[in-house]
């Protein structure tokens, strides 16, 4: 008994190194270390209740007894000191946004929000998610599923007021999961965003699309198209607004809602539908993947590659160059991009934090609207996907971003200039337009 406690130990030990030192360069110890972060740093509090209890259970058994039962204690002491300290990291995800955001839009920024939304506006985390993370979607909020629309046996969902409203703004949302079968869908990702904004009279659209291996890129891209026309539409039918729609996702989905942001009308992507206008009001990618060339060689392993090769692309990068580079949104980056806010993680195991900061700063050198930058200290990849204090920080943010946008719609905005250090082009960046 005294081993398996001491077992139990060094997992909670490991588990809570591993939220300070995750792994990111071995392509199959990164997604170990990936979930055990992703699922321990935003439940951090909850681990510490458990583990609490399962001490608790060994020691009132009785079975402990020597020096491997008094090590084993002692892990499991400084794990939850460092495991509460790290969750505790997460309320600096607020000053994080609200930095970022004052920085693009001036520290006057909210003053500029029509006076209803900003009455609205979040004030902080809603504990009453934080205590029960995987809360199904309130009552407040009518959800339509499984809406099918385009030429695949597509299919949407839509999130709206129980209050119907007429002509509200729409959040478009891409899930992500590797673009592949059976690792994500419309059903379960961005629910906390889309629930929230629901509540503050959006319309969200949630949308599937043709995933690998079956499906080969661009026919994910086109989907997502065929999604945004049907959107503009029929969203009227259903409260919302077909002039101002937002796109949003993360991980896959941030690549495919960063691409879609940049590339209107592209007739490659709209085959069948070219002459519908694509165009969308603004873009907030989560944790995207953004260069599929790996042109500033951020990327730690080979594993990324192989799938590119074997399932999304099924091209050979090194013969194929420019197919990546059009699949890529670091090189689709053009002055006529809408306003963006990019989110990511600085402990993302999965995607380098460096391709967010590259595109960033491209997009910023290149747009002439405002981009917004949060790198959310602590945030491993996929950390939105229920509510922790960090991700209800960062969820707020989004709001404020959203009611920005929507309240200087019509008004025409330019990114501001910032005295920051400049940012030095690498020579690998992106040289095409779309």
């Amino acid at each position: 008994m005294t081993a398996l406690f001491f077992l139990f130990a060094m997992i909670a030990g490991w588990s809570a190194y591993n939220l300070y030192r995750p792994i990111n360069d071995h392509p199959n110890l990164c997604v170990v270390s990936f979930l055990v972060g992703w699922l321990t740093g935003e439940l951090a509090l909850h681990h510490i209740a458990w583990q609490v209890l399962l001490v608790f259970l060994f020691i009132w058994s009785g079975a402990l007894e020597g020096f491997l039962a008094a090590l084993g204690f002692l892990i499991f002491a400084a794990s939850w000191l460092a495991m509460g300290y790290f969750y505790l990291t997460g309320e600096r995800a607020a000053w994080t946004v609200k930095q970022a955001l004052q920085t693009t839009f001036g520290d006057d920024y909210q003053e500029k929000i029509n006076p209803e939304l900003r009455t609205r506006l979040a004030k902080g985390p809603d504990w009453g998610l934080i205590k029960l993370p995987f809360t199904s979607v309130s009552r407040r909020v009518e959800v339509i599923k499984d809406i099918e629309f385009g030429d695949h046996g597509q299919a949407l969902d839509i999130y709206r007021p129980r209050r119907h409203l007429a002509k509200s703004p729409v959040l478009f949302q891409i899930h992500g999961g590797a673009w592949t079968r059976n690792m994500g869908s419309k059903n379960e990702q961005a629910l906390p965003l889309m629930a929230h904004m629901a509540e503050r009279d959006w319309i969200c659209v949630s949308t599937d699309y043709r995933l690998c291996p079956q499906a080969t890129f661009p026919e994910h891209m086109i989907d997502c198209k065929q999604a945004l026309t049907w959107i503009k539409e029929h969203i009227v039918d259903y409260g919302g607004d077909p002039g101002f729609i937002v796109v949003t996702g993360g991980s896959a989905g941030g690549h495919l809602c960063a691409l879609l942001a940049l590339t209107p009308n592209d007739p490659v992507f709209q085959p069948g539908f070219e002459d519908i206008d694509t165009t969308v009001q603004g873009a907030v990618p989560f944790y995207g993947v953004y260069d599929l060339t790996d042109s500033n060689h951020h990327q730690r392993h080979n594993a990324q590659l192989k799938l590119f090769e074997s399932s999304l692309m099924k091209l050979q990068r090194d013969s194929h160059l420019e197919e990546y580079e059009k699949a890529s949104p670091l090189f689709r980056v053009n002055a006529d991009a809408p306003p963006f806010f990019i989110i990511h993680g600085d402990m993302d195991s999965l995607v380098p934090v460096e391709e967010a900061r590259d595109f960033a700063a491209t997009l910023k050198g290149t747009s002439n609207q405002p981009v917004v930058y949060a790198e959310v200290e602590g945030a491993q990849h996929a950390f939105d996907m229920f509510a922790s204090v960090r991700s209800e920080h960062v969820k707020n943010g989004v709001e404020h971003f959203l009611a920005f946008l929507y309240s200087t719609r019509g008004r025409k905005r330019t990114r501001r200039k910032s005295p920051a250090k400049k940012t030095t082009k690498k020579k690998s960046g992106p040289k095409s337009e779309s």
